[in-house]
């Protein structure tokens, strides 16, 4: 049965709103949505709110849209009812202010004013649905029921997403602790690996970890991104694997190589390479496995290469390997001062040694490389080599 609702929605004097929610005739009927009714002519709203009201809804009466926006910013409603033409806050403008500050409050027009292009305005400015003047109860029931079950599926919606959101991130996080303790797995395994080449050339003994440790520090300084460092390093910490390769009359032979043994010694970039280039964890590394005895003039081996075809983490490992070769002690000489491993460095910048790494390695104080040295030879480490490789301010306490 029609309400007696045909309004002419022209200006009119404010009547007061009670500013209060009306009290449900059985109190056992579990209220199902806030609902706000705004409309400035008291019979209307007050019709309105008693038929929400039977169906078990809550329901705040508001004679104006200003008193609508006080009513919104003091309670979370579900749904909002409105008129268009009113006083002070006319319903476009209170449409547009709740659909901008809380979009999934849906907001449906409840006027008298029979002109298409205003439902549609309103529809496009965020209106979810436009009930005109005199309307059934059962119709503005079904709206009501409409919108509220709209409203519920936006927030299942975004329940769901903020869910799957967090179900992502905590697998994620699952991925990247596993992914780290997996890297951390083969960082142990390579350093194992290590250890058994210093076995098998004693002349050599803690050189692998020393020149991985300069390496990390020249990177470093020179800016290289965290995750490249880490690659480097494994290709520092493993650029003389492929002497497991080499005889071992030619590798511990103590006097001075033959042209035939050197030639066989100089097998040892490619054969580490070859070693290590099938392994997806270790490809990056593989690459200055292979470079590493290049010259920034050409004059290098296995290839030949010039500047900056040879790779970055080669050409500052070039470097790192000659800094740790003279201050360390050799069969057939004694080890050399920091001092004298700079001059060195320095007469071969742009023959053997790229000019730009050592002009970052020369800014650097001996007392880094000297702490460094210390550290590594030390039995009681607090970190790996490879740890290292991460910022100070992510290794290990």
């Amino acid at each position: 049965m029609p309400f007696s609702v045909s309004g002419s929605d022209k200006p009119k004097a404010v009547t007061p709103s009670h500013r209060v929610s009306e009290t449900h005739a059985d109190d056992s009927v579990r209220p199902q949505a806030r609902i706000l009714v705004v409309d400035d002519e008291t019979h209307v709203r007050a019709m309105m709110g008693s038929a929400l009201e039977r169906q078990g809804h809550l329901v705040k009466l508001a004679s104006s849209g200003r008193e609508a926006l006080e009513a919104i910013e003091k309670t979370d409603y579900d749904l909002v009812l409105t008129d268009i033409v009113m006083q002070d806050i006319n319903g476009i403008a209170l449409l547009e202010r709740v659909h901008a500050q809380y979009p999934n409050l849906p907001v449906v027009m409840v006027t008298a004013i029979h002109d298409i292009s205003v439902a549609i305005d309103a529809m496009r400015r965020g209106a979810y649905d436009y009930v005109l003047k005199p309307f059934e109860r059962e119709h503005l029931l079904s709206t009501v029921q409409r919108a509220l079950d709209h409203r519920r599926l936006l927030e299942e919606s975004e329940n769901y997403q903020q869910s799957l959101e967090q179900m992502v991130r905590a697998r994620t996080e699952m991925l990247r602790h596993a992914m780290e303790d997996l890297e951390h797995s083969y960082d142990v395994t390579l350093e194992a690996l290590g250890d058994a080449l210093d076995l098998k050339d004693s002349e050599t003994e803690g050189h692998s970890k020393r020149v991985t440790a300069y390496t990390i520090a020249l990177a470093r300084a020179m800016g290289i991104a965290p995750a490249e460092i880490k690659v480097i390093a494994r290709g520092a910490f493993l650029h003389d694997i492929g002497k497991m390769a080499i005889p071992d009359e030619i590798l511990r032979k103590p006097g001075k190589l033959t042209p035939e043994e050197q030639e066989i010694m100089r097998e040892h970039c490619a054969r580490g390479y070859h070693m290590l280039r099938k392994i997806p964890f270790l490809a990056g590394a593989a690459e200055i496995v292979f470079c590493h005895q290049e010259h920034y003039d050409g004059t290098g081996y296995p290839s030949g290469l010039r500047g900056r075809e040879i790779p970055i983490g080669a050409r500052i490992f070039a470097v790192a390997d000659t800094l740790d070769a003279i201050t360390s002690d050799r069969p057939y000489r004694k080890s050399r001062s920091f001092d004298a491993a700079r001059e060195e460095i320095l007469r071969c910048s742009g023959t053997q040694f790229d000019p730009g790494v050592v002009e970052t390695f020369l800014k650097i104080p001996n007392e880094l490389w000297q702490e460094l040295r210390s550290e590594i030879s030390g039995q009681n480490k607090r970190f790996s080599t490879f740890e290292m490789a991460n910022p100070p301010h992510q290794r290990p306490a």
